[in-house]
């Protein structure tokens, strides 16, 4: 058996070849980029981009199982390209946005949705990872901690179940190597709602000091975000804020049910991460 990870170099797919190989399996990787993927020694690592399809040949060729980042415009592509190398068993990572579809959500809901009808279609097995907010996110405030040891956010009592990205490769792993998850679709969260205040003082716990919180309007993080993201990537963000606050979260138990092992949480994230933010 034979496993291709595509996005092997993001924080999931990373995850997801470094549990392969802890369970001794053989895996190849994807990346645009082999020269400076830092994968694991040993670890194949084929040239290729998702977003051009016909520089997959050589990667796919003796797979047989497949672990898809998404790329929602080659997709199908993608997909038929996989299938007809010989891959019979497809595991996605997609986003909880297909359980939500709220409003804020739609393009990530259209985007997601083409990659799990692309997979769906075609004559395989498949699993489809639907996380919620990644822990990793926070992440985004590593530059403030570490210059100011401020965190400026808009929404501070958004609640989320932020999961590990650790977590949702072991999902990913025991689904692309057991039998009984074709045709699913997990949702993946953590195992506990908390506000952002409560991941800030988390995260000030795990570097030893306490960080402050400055509260944005709902304007000035927009304004903030749309220098580093697209606009409407930064409305739906802010809206799942605004809904979280009111509606946090829901904490599921998806995690400990498919790998037998319970959810990380964010404090367990934190002390990973705590170079990020020193």
């Amino acid at each position: 058996m034979t496993i291709l990870v595509t996005g092997a170099t993001g924080s999931v797919g990373r995850q997801v070849v470094g549990q392969l190989v802890a369970a001794g399996e053989e895996v190849r990787a994807l990346s645009r980029s082999p020269e400076t993927a830092g994968l694991p020694a040993g670890v194949p690592v084929f040239q290729g981009d998702l977003e051009r399809p016909e520089t997959l040949a050589a990667a796919f060729e003796g797979v047989d199982r497949l672990y898809l980042f998404p790329v929602p415009r080659t997709a199908h592509d993608v997909v038929a390209m996989a299938r007809k190398a010989g891959v019979r068993r497809i595991v996605v990572l997609s986003s909880d946005s297909m359980n939500t579809r709220l409003e804020t959500n739609r393009e990530s809901v259209e985007d997601h949705g083409a990659v799990e009808r692309a997979v769906a279609e075609a004559d395989v097995e498949w699993t489809f990872l639907r996380p919620f907010a990644f822990a990793g996110n926070a992440l985004f405030w590593a530059h403030s901690i570490r210059t100011e040891n401020v965190v400026r956010a808009a929404y501070p009592l958004a609640a989320q179940a932020l999961v590990h990205e650790a977590d949702i490769a072991a999902v990913a792993t025991t689904a692309l190597l057991e039998d009984g998850h074709d045709g699913a679709a997990y949702r993946l969260t953590g195992p506990e709602s908390l506000t952002q205040i409560e991941q800030v003082r988390i995260l000030g716990e795990a570097i030893g000091r306490e960080i402050r919180f400055e509260e944005l309007t709902h304007e000035q993080k927009l304004a903030e975000l749309t220098q580093f993201i697209p606009a409407g990537d930064a409305e739906m963000i802010l809206g799942y804020f605004a809904v979280a606050v009111h509606t946090p979260d829901v904490v599921l138990p998806t995690v400990e049910e498919v790998t037998g092992r319970p959810a990380r949480s964010f404090a367990q994230w934190a002390a990973d991460h705590r170079s990020d933010f020193r």
